[in-house]
């Protein structure tokens, strides 16, 4: 734990960090252990661990897309900020620290589209293709709504095989992103 000065912060914090590192099956009892808060408080704070589930992924998101997303003011082509999150992708999964996406192992994990962590997670994954169909749409390419569609799952794909592996990406995203961007005429 890190420092978090609320119980609250402290809960989420250790939530965020456990459920992803050791997926959403993490007990009650070892969740309030790390974040050094009692049941009764998490209790008092949050309804249920569905909810500490569902605020953890929303705390963990923009964080997340931020090590993704290339900065709103960077000089770039929108090819090249596409590219950006594959290669940020790229790196992550160098440097060890990319345990697949957050919101597809957490959505995979639930099932259950109406749990309130998948809720979250579907948002945050709509964000990521809201960002290539807007990218797509300012290089005018064809069809951009379904190119983003591919995208996002060229970039679930590339997770997935980083957690399967359990080895680095090695330039995968970047090539088969190029790949659907080349076929699509997106210079």
């Amino acid at each position: 734990m890190t420092t978090s000065t609320t119980p609250r912060e402290r809960l989420l914090e250790a939530a965020g960090e456990l459920f992803y590192r050791d997926g959403m099956g993490v007990g009650v009892d070892a969740l309030c252990k790390a974040a050094g808060v009692s049941k009764k408080s998490m209790y008092q704070l949050f309804r249920s661990k569905d909810e500490v589930i569902a605020e953890s992924l929303a705390g963990l998101g923009p964080a997340y897309q931020a090590a993704l997303l290339p900065d709103t003011d960077a000089d770039l082509s929108p090819r090249e900020r596409i590219l950006t999150v594959f290669e940020r992708q790229d790196r992550l999964t160098a440097e060890g620290s990319l345990l697949g996406c957050p919101f597809v192992s957490a959505a995979v994990e639930l099932k259950d589209p109406d749990h309130p962590g998948s809720v979250v997670a579907r948002r945050f994954k709509q964000h990521l293709t809201d960002f290539f169909q807007t990218q797509l749409m300012a290089a005018e390419a064809d069809d951009p709504e379904t190119l983003a569609v591919q995208l996002t799952i060229v970039f679930d794909g590339t997770s997935a095989r980083a957690v399967v592996r359990a080895q680095a990406l090695a330039g995968i995203g970047p090539v088969t992103a190029s790949a659907l961007l080349d076929a699509a005429g997106v210079k």
